[in-house]
């Protein structure tokens, strides 16, 4: 797939704890969710142009945003910051179809391994000012897995996701070793809130109105979402990124493998098969 031609965005607080360990709870003190468990919101991380404006309620995207930042081998630092964590995610890629300038439905078709790599400070106006620096500042695992039905009876409902940051040679469990049943939406409830926050999350707080953004990109047909970051581990709550570290996030069938296996793998330095979704990258100051 070419993601540099697909709308890419971040779900908020889909992992219960992960917000409060990031520091970032009272960012969206303010934000009303239908209930406790709900996402907080849905934040761009990168927004194809388009030639034309598309809709006469569209918006102008804030120029960053359409700097794509996604690679599959490092991350360069933000200059001038000091606090910046990576958050494993699961990443799922939609086919949107559209009707009148709103999203009346997504289709689930692949999944991968993603880096919601992140600048920690106070006092950005908006969520998506700390997830998109430039170039090589978010990450995609070249690896997509083929969605057969996004639902507990599908191939997803099998995975876990891992993480690790390789520093002086040793790797370190940097979030929770996390099934992807268990963010706090997933499935039907899931696409059914994404749909709404597309067509109707608006411009207050921290977070921005969405829908406006994809209208003023070209009602884009293909949608990648990273749909939250798992909790961290004590290393990873407490370790920001380096210089030469090394990120690795796997998403890995428990049917086949143990996290004690995929723990060895990235230890050893082992291949993984194509049924796992694996991003590695270093960071570069």
């Amino acid at each position: 797939m070419n993601l540099k031609e697909t709308a890419c965005f971040g779900v908020a607080g889909n992992f219960t704890g992960h917000l409060e360990q990031a520091g970032e709870a009272k960012e969206f003190a303010q934000v009303k969710t239908a209930e406790a468990s709900a996402p907080k919101g849905v934040f761009p991380t990168y927004l194809p142009k388009a030639d034309v404006a598309f809709a006469a309620f569209a918006t102008s995207v804030p120029a960053f945003l359409n700097v794509f930042p996604f690679s599959s081998d490092k991350i360069i630092f933000p200059k001038g910051e000091e606090k910046v964590q990576f958050e494993p995610e699961c990443a799922v890629v939609f086919d949107a179809n559209w009707q009148d300038g709103k999203i009346i439905s997504l289709g689930a078709r692949s999944f991968a391994a993603s880096n919601d790599c992140t600048i920690r400070k106070e006092g950005c106006k908006k969520i998506s000012m700390k997830k998109n620096w430039g170039s090589n500042s978010k990450g995609f695992a070249d690896n997509c897995i083929e969605i057969d039905s996004f639902d507990s009876d599908g191939i997803l409902n099998d995975y876990r996701i891992a993480s690790f940051l390789v520093r002086e040679g040793k790797a370190f469990a940097y979030g929770e070793d996390s099934a992807v049943s268990g963010y706090s939406y997933i499935w039907k409830k899931l696409t059914d809130w994404l749909i709404a926050k597309f067509n109707t999350q608006e411009d207050e707080f921290n977070l921005e109105n969405i829908g406006a953004y994809l209208n003023s990109c070209g009602c884009p047909k293909k949608i990648m979402v990273s749909i939250g970051a798992t909790r961290y581990t004590d290393f990873g709550e407490h370790n920001f990124l380096q210089d030469g570290d090394g990120i690795v996030i796997v998403l890995y069938p428990s049917s086949k493998y143990s996290a004690e296996k995929i723990q060895d793998m990235v230890s050893s330095g082992e291949e993984f098969g194509s049924d796992v979704s694996v991003l590695k990258q270093t960071v570069v100051i």
